[in-house]
């Protein structure tokens, strides 16, 4: 049996596992050491196996990933997210749809500093919905701005999946924060035209709500200095080379505890809370990662995205078709898994054929990171969506499905931009870096 009709048959043993509902973590592993073992021999298979860890501890990237868990779990903890909600509330005062496009502005800003799609939609689903349900927004508006939203949070800068994408693809992360950030107001700009468009063709459904006066406004908005400080630290130290992702991410968490003492809105109990939640979360990426590397190295030995690039190319399909195949396949994809599960599973394979077509690696990580987007507020596994469920279970399924409809246009439209104008996610790397 060839190697590459070994990968294929791995590909469906590690789908049909995952549909089983076995751990992501233990189906990359058992896949990836099987089929080494089946290409070239169990004792390189073992020697593998032991290598993945020491591989993974001894990539620089991966100490980010925990100090920005950290980060976004102290702000989570310490109330910033209301804070930041009333903040961008009184920006959009006034304005039909307000607290819908002060729920977007939230959610873009809360994923600045916490880098979590899930942790936005989590924390915007306490705040945001029952505001709106109050003020007399539907509830299917009101639950699809937030779990579409909330995706904004793995988009802006620093992204959890971003890094996660740097340590799979050997991509650095300073260059790919720098690649999010212009898509990721483009993104938010588009879900702003959404609810713009919704309230004049539905204005029903978007009460308008009475402006603030200015002195309200700015004090209400005095509450995003936190924010400012903590995107400034650990975005800007980034950007403007003073400090590496590292250093920043540690800086910045270390700035978010002394604020929340300071301001008495963290306890001792809320910080240990954070740091048990950061524990959790790191040690399950750790192992899924760890099983991802044994993947990537089965997939290598395979040499199936060769095989699959050279397909492509042998039909004479243009590289922007190979693209729209790749695009498609995420999409159905995302009907299955999770964001984090799509990239560890699917780099290996389609990088290569990307980077074979001309692409920039940077620029397909962007690409990657807005396609799952997608996966995390589509069925019937949508995260997102469960995410806001588990907050107001009082809401049916079928209303959230219904409130996000809209905001795939947005979705769509920001792919269509990437893949038209790779500019706009290569750009402010190619200036900074």
């Amino acid at each position: 049996m060839s190697s590459q009709l070994i990968g294929i048959f791995a590909m469906v043993g590690l789908f049909g596992m995952i549909m089983l509902r076995v751990p992501v973590a233990v189906a990359l592993g058992v896949v990836g050491f099987i089929g080494y073992a089946a290409i070239d021999d169990i004792g390189r298979a073992l020697i593998a196996l032991s290598g993945a860890p020491y591989d993974l501890t001894d990539k620089y990237s991966f100490t980010v990933l925990p100090l920005f868990i950290l980060l976004g779990a102290v702000a989570s903890k310490s109330g910033m997210s209301a804070e930041l909600y009333r903040a961008a509330n009184a920006i959009f005062s006034g304005a039909r749809g307000a607290l819908a496009m002060g729920t977007v502005g939230a959610c873009a800003g809360f994923g600045a500093i916490s880098g979590s799609s899930l942790a936005a939609a989590a924390t915007m689903a306490r705040v945001a919905i029952p505001e709106m349900r109050k003020r007399g927004y539907s509830e299917a508006l009101a639950t699809g701005t937030v779990a579409s939203a909330g995706t904004l949070g793995s988009l802006i800068p620093p992204s959890l999946i971003l890094i996660i994408y740097a340590i799979i693809a050997e991509e650095g992360v300073p260059q790919l924060f720098a690649a999010a950030m212009i898509p990721g107001l483009i993104a938010t700009a588009l879900h702003l035209l959404v609810i713009y468009v919704l309230g004049r063709m539905r204005p029903e459904d978007l009460p308008r709500t009475e402006a603030m006066p200015w002195p309200e406004r700015l004090a209400a908005m005095t509450g995003l200095w936190k924010i400012l400080i903590l995107f400034g630290i650990a975005v800007g130290g980034i950007y403007s080379g003073f400090m590496s992702p590292t250093e920043a991410a540690g800086v910045a968490g270390f700035v978010a505890i002394a604020i929340s003492f300071a301001t008495r809105s963290l306890s001792f109990k809320g910080l240990i809370d954070a740091l048990l939640e950061t524990v959790w979360t790191t040690a399950s990426l750790f192992f899924i990662v760890i099983g991802a590397f044994l993947f990537a190295y089965f997939m290598a030995l395979t040499q199936l995205p060769n095989a699959i690039r050279d397909g492509m190319v042998a039909m004479g399909a243009a590289p922007w078709v190979m693209m729209l195949i790749i695009i498609a396949f995420y999409i159905v994809l995302g009907f299955f898994l999770d964001a984090i599960s799509m990239i560890l599973i699917t780099v290996p394979i389609f990088l290569p054929v990307a980077t074979g077509a001309g692409y920039d690696g940077i620029w397909f990580g962007i690409l990657v990171l807005l396609v799952t987007e997608v996966g995390l507020i589509t069925p019937p596994v949508g995260l997102n969506i469960f995410v806001i469920r588990g907050q107001m279970p009082d809401v049916a399924l079928s209303t959230v499905y219904r409130g996000i409809l809209p905001f795939l246009w947005a979705h769509a439209a920001m792919i269509a931009i990437l893949m038209l104008i790779p500019g706009v996610a290569l750009w402010l790397p190619s200036v900074l870096y």
